[in-house]
């Protein structure tokens, strides 16, 4: 059976192409001038993949709304844009930016690389990581910091706290890291990490921007050190 994608945008050539790299990707897509309506529309649809084209204007409320809803892979197709916007948008959900022009046969193995490593984790088969005052189930895909209350993580969180944890006290060069949590690597892939290190910080460092559990080792990777280590 061939997986679902929510595939949008408004230049129909643009969305032809988006179709094929999808098909020949293994998903069947259905396509969509209008997010929101699209998103009324097969709510009832289960779906495995979201990619959506903007020409211009990028809402970021638009792609937090979308997180809201899911935390299914997202694609974002964009116009050659600022590293500014690129890192917000991965700061709110999004896991694959891609720029214009863009490959069709690369874009179609990343997505297929990108979906393997979505599902390629049976999480139920996981141990629960209890590290120092934190622990990570697999099965509820929450992470409890003391006596917290649980909060749930993206699949993408979770595979990243779940490969830094595993590796405690230990350096993880942001290649390696990119590869363990996406399933491919690439230069321009360093931002990946970088938002995504963002975004999980947000849900179990006591202060953000000063992590004491995700350290970053500049121009390296990172590290995980659940202790006074990494104040």
């Amino acid at each position: 059976m061939m997986m679902q994608a929510l595939l949008v945008s408004q230049d129909s050539e643009e969305l032809a192409v988006l179709a094929f790299v999808l098909q020949r990707a293994g998903f069947s897509a259905l396509r969509s001038v209008d997010l929101d309506r699209a998103l009324e529309k097969w709510g009832s649809t289960p779906l495995d993949l979201i990619m959506v084209s903007y020409e211009v204007h990028v809402p970021l409320e638009q792609i937090n709304r979308l997180r809201g809803l899911t935390d299914i892979p997202l694609i974002i197709i964009v116009d050659n844009t600022s590293e500014s916007l690129q890192l917000a948008l991965l700061e709110a959900g999004v896991d694959k930016v891609v720029n214009r022009p863009f490959s069709a046969r690369l874009l179609s193995a990343e997505i297929r690389a990108l979906m393997r490593r979505a599902a390629g984790m049976p999480l139920a088969t996981l141990p629960t990581l209890n590290v120092e005052n934190i622990t990570l189930d697999p099965v509820t895909r929450t992470v409890q910091i003391g006596d917290d209350i649980s909060k749930r993580l993206t699949h993408l969180e979770f595979r990243l706290l779940y490969t830094m944890m595993i590796h405690k006290g230990q350096v993880v060069p942001t290649e390696t890291l990119v590869e363990r949590v996406w399933g491919y690597a690439g230069d321009k892939d360093r931002d990946l990490a970088r938002g995504l290190v963002r975004r999980l910080r947000t849900k179990i460092e006591p202060n953000p921007k000063s992590p004491r559990y995700l350290v970053t080792i500049p121009g390296v990777g990172y590290v995980f050190m659940p202790s006074d280590e990494g104040m």
